[in-house]
């Protein structure tokens, strides 16, 4: 879709010459949704394309995400054999409701700032332990856990100005067992709830919920839960108001389906029976 109100586009090359924020500033970086329908409100962008950050890199103790990392670049990512979470990576890739096409384009970043319940990438990093970079409107930067970025439906931690830089998974984390579970109201829809299970070595049993529930919900079991203690926990952290409703799925549907998941994530990674 053409946006005929905007009047100037930005280039900036570094952090130093990215223009002051004001009143119908937009950052563009893959742009599928700012491209996808009217932003009358909108009168220039700020393209970060210029910034050429580096879509992934490896160091000993991280796996750094560009903000600006395409789908397509995230998913083509082959790692040693020990992470043995990399499959998780392209479990959330195709729970994207989108085309090929799209994976080419679309962000890790942009799909973190929209902050959709149904957000994959959003899923994939806060049960990874993912922690976000923010470069503050006023100088400076700020780090957040992802599970903590997003707030609500539509809503996180970015003020007026800020700028996702990056998203830091710890090599630890990508070193776990997981286990992979999503449902939809139709075959290729969008997720009416995704959970992440993740077994540390030392037995401790992670559970993230997302899609379900309005913002990432994560439980953690230090002892191995039996199927009443991961019920009773999922109902004493995840309250009624938590669960997302929409089109795709209503609140006592999506509240089954998360418990009925959770009780498979646990039987597959403790090996426990029915």
């Amino acid at each position: 879709m053409d946006l005929n109100t905007i009047t100037a586009v930005a280039h900036p090359q570094t952090r130093t010459q990215l223009p002051v924020w004001t009143a119908g500033d937009a950052w563009l970086a893959g742009g599928t949704w700012l491209f996808s329908e009217p932003q009358t409100h909108l009168r220039r962008l700020i393209d970060l394309t210029d910034l050429r950050w580096p879509a992934l890199t490896i160091t000993e103790g991280h796996l750094s995400i560009a903000a600006t990392c395409t789908i397509a670049e995230l998913d083509g990512l082959a790692g040693p054999p020990d992470w043995l979470a990399v499959p998780l990576i392209n479990q959330c890739c195709r729970a994207f409701l989108a085309s090929f096409k799209i994976w080419k384009t679309a962000t890790i970043g942009g799909n973190l700032c929209m902050s959709l319940p149904a957000g994959p990438m959003i899923s994939l990093t806060s049960a990874l332990d993912g922690v976000c970079t923010i470069w503050k409107a006023g100088g400076g930067e700020q780090t957040i856990p992802v599970v903590d970025f997003v707030t609500g439906n539509q809503r996180n931690r970015l003020t007026s100005g800020d700028l996702l830089r990056q998203i830091d998974i710890p090599i630890a984390a990508l070193k776990r067992r997981t286990a992979f579970r999503q449902i939809s109201l139709a075959p290729v829809g969008r997720s009416a709830a995704l959970l992440i299970g993740s077994l540390d070595p030392d037995g401790t049993l992670t559970l993230t919920v997302t899609a379900s529930t309005v913002r990432p919900i994560q439980l953690l079991f230090r002892k191995t839960p039996d199927a009443s203690a991961l019920r009773d926990a999922i109902a004493q952290q995840i309250t009624d108001d938590l669960y997302h409703t929409d089109i795709h799925g209503q609140p006592l549907w999506r509240q089954h389906m998360t418990l009925r998941l959770a009780e498979e994530i646990r039987r597959e990674l403790l090996g426990a029976t029915p």
